[in-house]
């Protein structure tokens, strides 16, 4: 891997059942930065983050699996990425603990996370309130130049940053990159089947790798309202997958026949989601592919991050 390219980090939680919400909404525009050229990508499965809300070992090893063929099918190339599991590189955890021993309790009550939970009174795990240092041992572990996030976690980067100078300062040696928040450009709120934002919680979801059965049932359900000629929910989610100007015409030559617009949508998603289901399929049927994957970004991530811890347990006085 060059070492000459700013390096981009992501993590993704394996949390929850992909939908198109999510590839339109984050996965697409993390395959297509990783594949610009332009950097020197890791992105891993954040399964210690996760563990903060699932607590569930089969449910943690599935999900991380789908999630890593998920990313393999909309595009991402172990050849071209460092993808890997967090959990399998034991420096992350490391260097958060090192990162706590420097870090005070009111600093971490400022984290939107920890204040959202105590606005709620619920009762907080260590780990929801430590989430911050976590997050920058993933980012500072390496040399991290830019972090795409949306506009709602660029805190994060923050905590990362202010880490960074705090080590720097406190052992006198400039181990840490400061990296920069990558504001993902704004992507329209893809509604669900409901008019509402696509959320598996709300029951409104297209699944990502949808069969034409299960696309057919999803579309069918979309509500329509029968006050205008253009159904706008069904359009929505069809201007994510074809020229708006070219739908424009089509919808106006269908007004009010919502059925056959619905039929163009089935199709069009059908076209557009039937090469990543079948590259996700053939995945599920030979696990090697993904064993291959993550071993060879579990040797890379290591490799990294272990050249970057022996800078710190320099620093620090532990080497």
């Amino acid at each position: 891997m060059s070492g000459s390219k700013p390096v981009l980090v992501s993590g993704v939680k394996p949390t929850g059942d992909l939908h198109i919400g999510n590839y339109f909404g984050a996965m697409r525009q993390q395959v297509e930065l990783a594949k610009s050229g332009k950097y020197t990508p890791f992105i891993f499965v954040a399964d210690y983050h996760a563990l903060n809300t699932m607590q569930d070992a089969e449910e943690m090893r599935r999900r991380t699996r789908e999630l890593v063929m998920a990313y393999l099918a909309v595009g991402l190339d172990p050849k071209e990425v460092t993808f890997f599991k967090q959990s399998d590189v034991p420096a992350h955890t490391e260097l958060c603990w090192i990162f706590d021993a420097i870090t005070t309790m009111p600093y971490l009550m400022r984290a939107h996370a920890f204040k959202d939970a105590e606005a709620k009174n619920k009762e907080i795990t260590v780990g929801t309130f430590n989430y911050p240092m976590l997050m920058a041992a993933d980012i500072l572990l390496y040399d991290a130049a830019i972090v795409p996030v949306g506009q709602d976690q660029k805190q994060h980067i923050e905590y990362a940053r202010d880490t960074a100078e705090k080590f720097n300062r406190i052992f006198k040696e400039e181990v840490f990159t400061l990296p920069e928040p990558y504001i993902m450009p704004e992507v329209a709120v893809v509604p669900g089947t409901d008019g509402q934002k696509m959320s598996k919680s709300y029951g409104n979801v297209i699944p990502l790798f949808a069969s034409r059965d299960e696309l057919t049932k999803a579309v069918m359900s979309i509500v329509t309202d029968s006050s205008g000629g253009r159904p706008e929910n069904v359009f929505a989610i069809h201007k994510l997958i074809r020229d708006e100007s070219e739908l424009n015409s089509v919808y106006e030559r269908n007004a009010g026949n919502y059925k056959a617009l619905k039929e163009m949508l089935i199709e069009d998603l059908d076209v557009f989601i039937t090469p990543m289901r079948v590259k996700y399929e053939e995945l599920k049927r030979d696990p090697s592919i993904v064993d291959a994957a993550l071993t060879k970004g579990r040797q890379e991530a290591r490799a990294v991050s272990e050249a970057k811890m022996q800078e710190v347990r320099h620093a620090i006085g532990v080497a």
